[in-house]
């Protein structure tokens, strides 16, 4: 198969292309433009619809009405612009309405730096709208990956009608790297009789809200949209383990600090320091029990998360790991990327702590 360069950001674009997308609407942020620039010609040659909105409010909403009509429909922004489209996330997320939302994280909080971070973690598991609901955040940690998770996005959006967030940071989105265009995996996925797309032969119409007024239907719709995302939980958990087998000390990274990470476990090997990494993919659900059951080894001793942020998914760590080993933490933020030496010393640091 073919390999070629392409630049983060217009992969996303073309990925999402080539899985159906037939609806961008957003609105240019740094550090990824590249995505609504490419969108803009590439939708129309496709046979799709572009339309840059008047705000990140307006894109979300125009998301919510093309979603509700059953198409393949998308938005991307970064940071400050996802902030402005939880509202639109909230009620798409509340009417069931698929869709996908591409964050090329950058640092913060506020306006902040246009460099890499990954300090939207909070915002994007936690539901950064009102209300009992959860995305899916999909987390890539190299170019092929992301376009790979991009195309099966829209999948997971269509099967269970649910928005999902893809979570990159801004190196992902402005670094050029090879990749391979693949056919997406095949799933067979429920016919969009609920959309509004006309009544056809229906005895009756469609309407779509996240309206409930009388409590007890409120209470019966969210219960329906929890034993969705336990299903989502069985189905959608994603995660990668390298070189745990003997590991004494597990790194613990998703994103680009990840592959840092995977580098630094390797020349700490060859120092003799026996580290393994565990890598996250979804971030919602998160694998609590693969990391549980990763760091229960004996062979284990210490555990470091690293993040691009001041410690966001150390708390979903040390949630998995609860008590049985010490959880240390090395962090970059505001838009630093941390080294490989960097990493590695901060492993070195908690061995020598334990002799």
């Amino acid at each position: 198969m073919k390999r070629e360069i392409w630049k983060g950001s217009e992969a996303i674009a073309e990925a999402a292309i080539r899985a159906g997308c037939k609806g961008f609407f957003g609105y240019p942020i740094t550090p990824q433009n590249e995505i609504p620039e490419y969108m803009s010609f590439r939708m129309e040659e496709s046979g799709g619809v572009f339309v840059q909105a008047e705000s990140e409010v307006a894109a979300i909403n125009m998301v919510y009405g093309a979603a509700a009509t059953g198409v393949r429909c998308m938005t991307s922004s970064s940071s400050p612009g996802i902030s402005l489209k939880q509202e639109g996330i909230s009620y798409m997320a509340g009417a069931m309405l698929p869709a996908v939302i591409v964050n090329v994280m950058r640092g913060g909080p506020g306006l902040g730096s246009i460099q890499p971070s990954q300090a939207d973690y909070f915002q994007a598991t936690r539901g950064g709208g009102n209300g009992d609901y959860r995305t899916p955040v999909l987390a890539p940690s190299n170019l092929q990956e992301t376009v790979d998770l991009v195309q099966d996005a829209f999948d997971i959006a269509d099967q269970y009608r649910i928005p999902v967030m893809i979570l990159a940071d801004g190196l992902i989105g402005q670094m050029m790297e090879p990749i391979i265009w693949k056919e997406p995996k095949k799933r067979e996925l429920p016919p969009k009789d609920w959309a509004a797309s006309g009544r056809g032969k229906r005895d009756h119409n469609n309407f779509l809200s996240s309206l409930l007024i009388d409590a007890q239907d409120c209470e019966n719709h969210n219960q329906k949209m929890l034993d969705i995302y336990k299903k989502i939980e069985e189905n959608e958990l994603r995660w990668e383990e390298i070189q745990l087998e003997d590991a004494e000390v597990v790194i613990v990274a998703y994103g680009t600090p990840a592959r840092i990470s995977i580098t630094a476990a390797e020349q700490l090997r060859a120092k003799g320091i026996k580290a393994g990494v565990i890598r996250p993919i979804t971030l919602w659900p998160f694998p609590y029990k693969q990391i549980r059951d990763a760091v229960s080894n004996d062979s284990v001793k210490q555990v470091l998360v690293v993040e691009m942020s001041t410690g966001q998914m150390l708390d979903d760590v040390k949630i998995a790991v609860g008590e049985q080993k010490p959880v240390h933490f090395y962090g970059r933020y505001g838009g630093v990327i941390p080294t490989v030496s960097e990493i590695a010393q901060a492993v070195e640091r908690i061995v020598q702590e334990v002799k």
